[in-house]
């Protein structure tokens, strides 16, 4: 766990939740995402806590509040069969993906250290981690699927969109939620609504929230 850095001092984009930000379609699915307990219906106990143990290393939270359920809202996705709509060459499916690297990355781990990717500390999992993303894995359970491949479009892609899909990341970030039926006006870099969050200096003074704010 890491120590927050809180650069929108006060900010909670929940207390939009009456206002004319959002509509009640946004607070339903918002709604839904708050209330995803942590625990699978994809995944397996084993993967799932193999997933768990991953997005600790890939988001690290802060310790002064609940953590976003990455693993169970990359879960819950897979669950619902909610795909990009695309599949880059030599991915498989989503789920079949998913399955076939958490197998790989558990075998990984046991030939190199004996243990179940989880169970490992750290610094190990780390070290493994890497090895995924430089493509220096190479264990026969990855099959067809390159570990370089499935770190960039599926591990990490899916765990780092989950997080910032969670309202508590909106806030940590300042960012105002789909803002569906108000709309964003100001879209320019550097410019910022009236009625956005607005960023602290070191000094505690507010500045614009800096960003082109493109949400896909």
């Amino acid at each position: 766990m890491h120590e927050r850095s809180d650069r929108y001092p006060g900010y909670d984009v929940l207390a939009k939740w009456s206002g004319p930000s959002w509509n009640d379609k946004t607070r339903e699915v918002i709604t839904r995402r708050l209330s995803i307990a942590p625990e699978p219906r994809f995944f397996t106990a084993d993967e799932y806590e193999t997933v768990v143990a991953i997005a600790d290393r890939i988001v690290p939270q802060p310790a002064d509040r609940p953590p976003v359920p990455i693993a169970a809202l990359v879960d819950r996705k897979l669950d619902d069969q909610i795909m990009d709509g695309f599949r880059r060459p030599g991915v498989p499916r989503d789920g079949e993906a998913w399955r076939l690297g958490l197998k790989a990355l558990n075998a990984e781990a046991a030939a190199a250290y004996g243990k179940r990717f989880a169970e490992l500390p750290e610094a190990l999992q780390d070290k493994l981690l890497r090895a995924a993303q430089s493509g220096e894995l190479a264990s026969g359970e990855w099959g067809g699927l390159r570990c370089e491949v499935f770190f960039r479009h599926r591990l990490g892609r899916d765990i780092v969109l989950a997080y910032y899909a969670h309202p508590t990341a909106w806030s940590e970030i300042g960012w105002g939620g789909p803002a569906s039926p108000r709309g964003y006006v100001r879209l320019g870099l550097d410019e910022r609504d009236p009625w956005e969050a607005a960023e602290a200096t070191d000094g505690g003074d507010a500045t614009a929230f800096r960003s082109n704010r493109r949400v896909r």
